[in-house]
């Protein structure tokens, strides 16, 4: 079998290399992700032929994301089939791009069962849309942030920094509990591992390359985001907090965020706001912001009885 590992933060370095060749938009394909998600989805890499390769357990049972890298990858895919069989377990890959699913195809045809994973797929905005939130489609968002402004005249955005983490933490413990208040404990599941990925992430902000902003009002904390770079167009927000009560806090944090990076990487060209995870509400909220396009996912399952 593989030598797979739990991530850690020494892996950054040639797991970052290896991402950055494979240039990917998915969100998935994120050492922040990896790690901050390790707990909740069992994430596991390894390095094989000169890619990474990453395990997982999540709704559709134990997969492998596609190997990420620059080269033959048909010896990678032969190795991971062969760790699932030693495994007793089907070979199955997920959060498959299209061009991946097609390829996979092309290399294989006919031995693959494979199927689009709506829940898993990312939702992309044009940057300069975002940061200017223009046309009759998005009038509803200026409205919200006209709603938060003229409540809280004295509002600030700032640079997130280590010195404001503690207080994103406070902010993120009170929105969790008022959420659980608000949804009841049938999403507390959810939730709970979404704060378990952020409690990560504000532990390692620096070493994990992150970068983040905040708002506040009379000097307190009512939203955060944080996020980094992903591919070479694309910047990945893997969270974002604001009180619910605050009428455009959300909305006012992603605009301000998004001027942000665009100040500081003009080269990107997309925010990857990632996916909604089939819950109806998170759907709703994105959706709304009409997405210039998606990443969309496939799972890959070996068919049975098939000589791979």
């Amino acid at each position: 079998m593989i030598a797979f590992h739990t991530p850690e933060l020494a892996d950054k370095s040639w797991v970052d290399k290896l991402l950055l060749g494979a240039d990917s938009r998915g969100c998935e394909y994120s050492f922040t992700n990896l790690y901050t998600w390790r707990h909740a989805f069992h994430y596991a890499i390894a390095p094989v032929e000169g890619f990474l390769a990453a395990r997982l357990c999540g709704r559709l049972g134990c997969s492998y994301l596609y190997p990420a890298g620059e080269g033959e990858v048909e010896r990678v895919l032969h190795a991971l089939a062969q760790d699932a069989d030693e495994r007793g377990e089907p070979f199955r890959l997920v959060c498959l791009s299209k061009e991946q699913a097609e390829g996979l195809e092309a290399r294989f045809p006919g031995c693959f069962q494979i199927e689009a994973d709506r829940d898993s797929f990312d939702y992309l905005y044009e940057i300069d849309r975002l940061t200017e939130l223009p046309g009759k489609q998005l009038h509803a968002k200026r409205n919200h942030i006209n709603a938060f402004i003229r409540a809280f005249p004295h509002w600030t955005y700032e640079e997130m920094t280590p010195a404001v983490l503690p207080e994103c933490l406070e902010m993120d413990k009170e929105w969790y509990r008022r959420s659980r208040e608000r949804e009841g404990a049938a999403e507390a599941g959810d939730l709970g591992n979404e704060g378990l990925a952020l409690r990560d992430a504000i532990a390692h902000f620096e070493e994990l390359g992150l970068e983040g902003g905040v708002i506040r009002v009379y000097g307190e904390v009512v939203a955060f985001t944080m996020g980094d770079r992903l591919g070479k167009d694309c910047y990945d927000v893997h969270f974002e907090k604001a009180y619910n009560e605050l009428r455009g806090g959300y909305t006012l944090i992603n605009r301000e965020f998004a001027r942000w990076v665009r100040n500081r990487y003009p080269d990107v060209r997309y925010l990857n706001r990632e996916d909604d995870m089939g819950v109806p509400g998170l759907r709703k909220a994105k959706e709304s912001y009409y997405p210039d396009c998606m990443v969309e996912k496939y799972s890959a399952t070996l068919k049975k009885d098939t000589k791979f």
